[in-house]
């Protein structure tokens, strides 16, 4: 099944609603063509500490190499083990990165869409 994942920027009001919303839907009978996850930020700054350009090609990498070793992904990216241990690591927290039965990392997504709505 293809996976993807929604990445934002929603205040807590947001994200409870949309939560709601969602629920009221379930229970009314509706059920989703396929599961979407989502990844919410409070704010932009909060997102771009997490997200960093690095950590971005970090994902493309590792999304394109498949499960790999953190040592491999540091040799391919021409980083530092400590600071590619510590961004998977962060990517893993966030849900971007996930380890497999043998230890390796992969990107479970096909796709990642992230939307940011201008401020009014």
């Amino acid at each position: 099944m293809k996976r993807d994942i929604k990445i934002g920027i929603k205040s807590d009001d947001e994200f409870f609603a949309e939560a709601r919303e969602i629920a009221r839907r379930l229970d009314s009978g509706w059920r989703p063509e396929q599961p979407v996850e989502r990844l919410c930020f409070e704010d932009l700054p909060t997102l771009l500490k997490y997200l960093t350009p690095k950590r971005f090609e970090l994902l493309n990498t590792l999304h394109s190499l498949g499960h790999v070793s953190i040592n491999a992904l540091a040799k391919k990216l021409h980083r530092q083990y400590r600071n590619v241990f510590d961004d998977v690591k962060t990517l893993e927290r966030l849900g971007l990165v996930e380890k497999d039965e043998e230890s390796r990392f992969f990107v479970p997504w096909d796709e990642i869409d992230a939307t940011f709505r201008l401020a009014a």
